[in-house]
C-alpha cells in the first residue's frame, strides 16, 4: 500500500555577494560586502512531487537582480536601510508570493550576513499560514481517503 504524505518539506540555501551600508545615529557607515546566505523553508502538499530545481530557479532568478549590487542603490533599499532583518523581510514578502504562484507554500526565510549571526521570518504559527496548510490538508486527507475507497472498491469487484 502506499504511503499518502499530507505534505513534503524543501529547504533550500541561496547566496548572494552584496554590498551595503548602514546609517546609524544619522552617520553613513563604510559600503563593505557580505556573501549573504538565504535559507528558505518551503511546504508542498501531498504527494506531489516537485523538482528541487522548480524552487531553485525561481529563487536564484529573483535574486540575481542583487547580485554584486550595493544594496542601497537599490529599490525599496535606497529607501530602506538594508539591514539583515529589513532585507530578509522584504525577501520573505517577495519570495512568498511567487512559491506559491508555483504551489509551494513559504515556511521560514533565514538571513544572514555572517556565519555567526541570522535573523529568521518563520510562518508556522500565523493564522493565515496555518489556514493555507489546513486547507491543503483537507484537500490531501480528501485524497488519501478517495484512494482508500477506490481501492476498497477494486477490492471488492475483483472477489465478484
Amino acid at each position: 500500500m502506499r504511503k499518502e504524505k499530507l505534505y513534503r518539506e524543501y529547504r533550500l540555501k541561496s547566496y548572494l555577494n552584496m554590498n551595503h551600508y548602514i546609517i546609524i545615529n544619522g552617520k553613513q557607515g563604510q559600503t563593505h560586502p557580505h556573501t549573504w546566505e538565504f535559507i528558505t523553508t518551503i511546504i508542498v502538499s501531498g504527494n506531489e512531487f516537485v523538482e528541487f530545481r522548480t524552487f531553485e530557479s525561481l529563487i536564484e532568478q529573483y535574486l540575481e537582480q542583487y547580485q554584486n549590487q550595493i544594496l542601497n542603490n537599490i529599490k525599496p533599499f535606497d529607501l530602506i536601510v538594508p539591514t539583515i532583518e529589513n532585507v530578509t523581510d522584504y525577501f520573505n514578502e517577495e519570495l512568498q508570493a511567487l512559491l506559491r504562484e508555483q504551489g509551494g507554500e513559504l515556511v521560514s526565510i533565514e538571513g544572514s550576513e555572517t556565519p555567526t549571526r541570522s535573523y529568521i521570518v518563520s510562518h508556522r504559527n500565523e493564522p493565515e499560514f496555518i489556514e493555507q496548510i489546513g486547507k491543503k490538508q483537507t484537500e490531501q486527507v480528501f485524497s488519501v481517503v478517495q484512494y482508500v475507497v477506490d481501492q476498497l472498491m477494486s477490492d471488492q469487484n475483483n472477489k465478484w
